[in-house]
């Protein structure tokens, strides 16, 4: 615990209040570290089975006077923070089909342990037998106490299958270490801000510490006082959102059902919720990395929200030749786009606590896929897509790096985000003279 933490800690003592006001504290300019930098944030996003190339990688070059294809035409208005990556593979074979082998390896850089989960005409394979990047830059970042945070990074999902296995887990905490995202926002809420008795009568965690937040809040200068009413309004908007209607004092069952996360119709409504629950922490400073996996690696929604019936793995699997599925895919990866292009949006209407701008000023979100087209299960042009300020890169552009390794890539988030320490990372035979250059 940063001494920090422990500082607030002492004034609700003082105060007399209670320690459930703390999640309300992180993000004070006046009870955190004074570093001089502005913070770095990452979001990484992952949605599954490749995309439709010719709809989703622009012609290379700036991007300010050109059209987006239409894969990425919900990021029109963030065009000039957006940074496409063409020609950036994962080059990481060994144990494991294209899927095991895109989903393990994505964010680890390194090869599968053998083992018993089957893929399609391949050796099974294990869980990946390495950290993750966003694991290793949370390690980093705690380390710190200018850089520590409550939760160290937030593992958020959109319908991923209960079941663990290497097609369903991308985050690793270490060797044979995956990371299960939390893919109710229910769940996620209590988390974050306190317990609830049940999904049926989640009673406004606001209204029970009104009162001690009142105490604090008149202790506090005037822009603490500005960013602490800003952040309890945001979460009083998430307990809106979670009882889908109007909030009142106690009030109680929310709409959604138990069970929800798993029903396939409701992915937009969860969707939405674990957005604003993602820009919800990134404002309250509980981590500066985090997560949010849409599915699975073979993922299987149906978006008939969109008019699409069959399963995105099945249509996936189509032949390029075949312009219903490619329209298909087209209109479903265009959905993902328009998700995270609402998460930059919402981003961008957050203000930076304590600074100037906005959240997504200093937040880079990173959209990537464990294939770079699905009926190929090629795993070369992995779609790589940033979007903000968080890292210090050169957006409004489109780049093609030609068949560098993703190991570069991954060691250029991690230098990004302050860890210039870190010389390889993953496998060392794929991380060439170091970090992805031309980024920045």
């Amino acid at each position: 615990m940063s001494r920090f933490l422990l500082s607030r800690r002492d004034l609700l003592r003082r105060l007399g209040v209670s320690s459930a006001v703390l999640p309300f504290l992180g993000n004070l300019p006046s009870l955190a570290a004074a570093t001089g930098a502005p913070k770095r944030r990452l979001v990484i996003v992952f949605s599954p089975d490749g995309v439709v190339k010719r709809n989703f990688w622009p012609e290379v070059g700036p991007l300010a006077d050109r059209e987006l294809p239409p894969i990425l035409a919900p990021f029109e208005p963030f065009k000039n923070r957006l940074l496409t990556l063409k020609g950036v593979h994962n080059k990481v074979r060994g144990d494991g089909d294209d899927h095991l082998r895109g989903m393990g390896c994505l964010l680890t850089g390194i090869e599968l342990f053998p083992g018993n989960i089957q893929g399609g005409g391949a050796s099974p394979a294990g869980w990946a037998s390495g950290i993750s990047i966003d694991q290793e830059i949370r390690r980093h970042l705690q380390a710190s106490p200018a850089t520590a945070t409550r939760f160290g990074s937030l593992e958020f999902g959109v319908l991923v299958p209960n079941k663990a296995d290497t097609w369903t887990r991308m985050v690793y905490a270490g060797p044979n270490k995956p990371v299960a995202p939390t893919d109710d926002p229910y769940q996620m809420f209590a988390r974050l801000y306190g317990e609830t008795k049940d999904r049926e009568s989640m009673r406004s965690i606001l209204d029970e510490v009104h009162e001690d937040l009142a105490k604090v809040a008149a202790t506090l200068p005037a822009e603490d006082r500005r960013i602490l009413d800003d952040h309890t309004a945001l979460v009083r908007g998430l307990e809106r959102d979670l009882a889908a209607e109007p909030a009142a004092a106690h009030h109680a069952v929310p709409v959604l059902e138990q069970g929800v996360v798993e029903q396939n119709d409701q992915m937009p409504r969860i969707s939405r919720m674990q957005i604003e629950l993602v820009v919800s922490a990134l404002a309250a400073d509980f981590t500066r990395v985090a997560s949010l996996q849409y599915t699975n690696s073979v993922g299987q929604p149906h978006m008939k929200w969109i008019g699409v019936d069959e399963g995105q793995h099945e249509l996936s699997h189509e032949p390029n030749s075949n312009a219903a599925a490619q329209e298909k895919l087209t209109k479903i990866n265009a959905w993902y786009a328009g998700e995270i292009a609402h998460l930059a949006k919402r981003l961008a209407e957050t203000p930076e606590p304590g600074g100037d701008g906005s959240l997504l000023d200093n937040t880079t979100i990173l959209w990537t896929n464990e294939l770079g087209e699905g009926n190929s299960h090629s795993q070369e042009d992995i779609p790589w897509v940033l979007v903000g300020g968080g890292l210090g890169f050169t957006t409004g552009r489109a780049l093609d790096h030609s068949g560098a390794p993703h190991n570069r890539l991954l060691l250029a988030l991690a230098h990004a985000m302050g860890h210039t320490g870190l010389e390889r990372f993953g496998n060392p035979d794929y991380c060439g003279d170091g970090p992805l250059t031309g980024l920045a």
